[in-house]
């Protein structure tokens, strides 16, 4: 088997972190355009969490792996770790807000499980799920 030298690993993972680099620009771009784009708040958040957060993630891969500093690496993997925690989070609870207060179409959820502030909780023609029966 052949040896490689340091500098063709150098790069390799140099060309690796710029192809990271920019599809990970790429998508938190598109992130970007489809808050502006889509027109519900679900879409909005959609948009936001789920490419967002990828592409955050891809941008801080290429950026550990052009910097090779383990300080510097070790903090990235806590954004990271930061980031996959809380993005979910902020998703649920603007999303559960956005509910409360009228800013998302009932009528286009399918099924709508969300309770209501003010029912009633004995009634008895509701099945398990909480959705009334159809008569």
């Amino acid at each position: 088997m052949t040896e490689v030298d340091a500098s063709t690993w150098t790069t390799i993972m140099d060309v690796v972190a710029a192809l990271c680099l920019l599809v990970g620009a790429f998508l938190t771009f598109a992130a970007g355009v489809g808050v502006l784009r889509f027109p519900t708040l679900l879409d909005r958040m959609h948009v936001v969490t789920k490419p967002q957060v990828l592409g955050l993630l891809l941008l801080l891969l290429a950026l550990a792996l052009r910097v090779r500093s383990w300080s510097a690496v070790s903090m990235l993997v806590l954004v990271a770790v930061f980031q996959l925690a809380t993005a979910p989070v902020a998703a649920h609870l603007l999303s559960r807000a956005g509910f409360r207060t009228g800013k998302v179409d009932e009528a286009a959820l399918y099924p709508n499980e969300m309770p209501d502030d003010d029912a009633d909780d004995d009634d008895a023609d509701d099945d398990p799920a909480g959705r009334p029966q159809q008569h």
